[in-house]
């Protein structure tokens, strides 16, 4: 469903159900080919007005995954260990967590050194 906003702009409604609020999803029905939107978390769905689907992709420049990993040393929720030292500085602090790796299958564990000024990062 759009609304028409300031100046004439189309606004994107998001659909929900009329009692619980639920967001509905696109959904497609195969044997009517038809386009609906459902609710997770129930059996409700509905035939869609707007036949537009939109895809939102966040793309991150290499500055903000860069300083997302910086920020990570000082995370107090994330673990520590004094078992291994930075082969760049010789701080023998890191900050560890798992993660996928780009390219590769399966979980990875980073490291992140917890020298402010020399913050290398490092896969195990």
């Amino acid at each position: 469903m759009q609304q028409k906003g300031v100046n004439g702009a189309k606004l994107l409604h998001i659909e929900s159900e009329e009692f619980s609020n639920n967001i509905l999803y696109p959904k497609e029905d195969k044997e009517q080919k038809i386009l609906l939107y459902a609710c997770r978390n129930c059996d409700h769905q509905e035939a869609a007005d707007n036949f537009i689907v939109y895809r939102n992709q966040i793309h991150h420049s290499v500055a903000d995954r860069t300083r997302v990993l910086q920020d990570v040393a000082a995370d107090p929720t994330l673990p520590r260990t004094k078992a291994v030292k930075c082969i760049q500085c010789n701080h023998g602090e890191a900050v560890f967590f798992q993660a996928t790796a780009r390219g590769e299958e399966g979980m990875t564990l980073f490291f992140v050194c917890c020298n402010p000024s020399c913050a290398h990062r490092w896969k195990d």
